[in-house]
């Protein structure tokens, strides 16, 4: 009997750990919460693309729908608008305007 009584002594130490355990989130939810507030303030202050570069991808739309609007390489006419921001935003990036970088080919 006496070693069936060990195992009830850890189970009391286990309690008491898991007790100490339940507080400690409700710290790290508070931290959270500034955490995200400061990243939404952050996102707010600034712009992710310049003017200057929606009026690049702005034109190259409208030589699009004018039926104007060559590919790179090939030379074919243009006809999907998502090439041609695609375009737009790509001379912009060649003029060294604010742009986020072009998703990696993977």
């Amino acid at each position: 009997m006496a070693t069936k009584k060990s195992p009830a002594k850890k189970s009391t130490k286990k309690a008491s750990k898991k007790a100490a355990a339940k507080k400690s989130p409700a710290k790290k939810a508070t931290a959270k919460k500034s955490a995200v507030k400061k990243s939404v303030a952050k996102k707010s202050t600034g712009r992710k693309y310049a003017p200057s570069a929606g009026k690049d991808v702005e034109r190259e739309m409208k030589a699009m729908k004018k039926g104007q609007l060559k590919s790179g390489r090939s030379g074919k006419k243009v006809t999907n608008p998502k090439q041609a921001i695609a375009i737009g935003l790509s001379e912009a990036r060649k003029e060294g305007k604010k742009v986020p970088p072009a998703p990696k080919k993977s």
